[in-house]
């Protein structure tokens, strides 16, 4: 499967240095371990994509202490 998603600006840099290897997110899309994710750079304040993007792929998935129908997701570049 292969999910679009936004991602703020200021946690878009950290992705790219591989300092965050995580994400949170509401199980909307009902994401599975090996899913491709493209993260696509979003400025809160323009309200509008600056056309940064990067491929990561989810490498595990717990819900373990989050919210109903939240996960947590760790990922690896591509």
């Amino acid at each position: 499967m292969l999910h679009n998603l936004k991602i703020n600006k200021e946690f878009f840099d950290p992705v790219l240095t591989q300092i965050k290897t995580f994400e949170i997110r509401k199980n909307d899309r009902n994401f599975h371990v090996g899913d491709k994710v493209i993260l696509n750079e979003w400025d809160n304040e323009k309200k509008q994509y600056t056309g940064r993007k990067t491929n990561i792929e989810i490498i595990y998935i717990t819900d373990y202490e989050q919210k109903d129908n939240y996960v947590v997701f760790s990922f690896k570049m591509l």
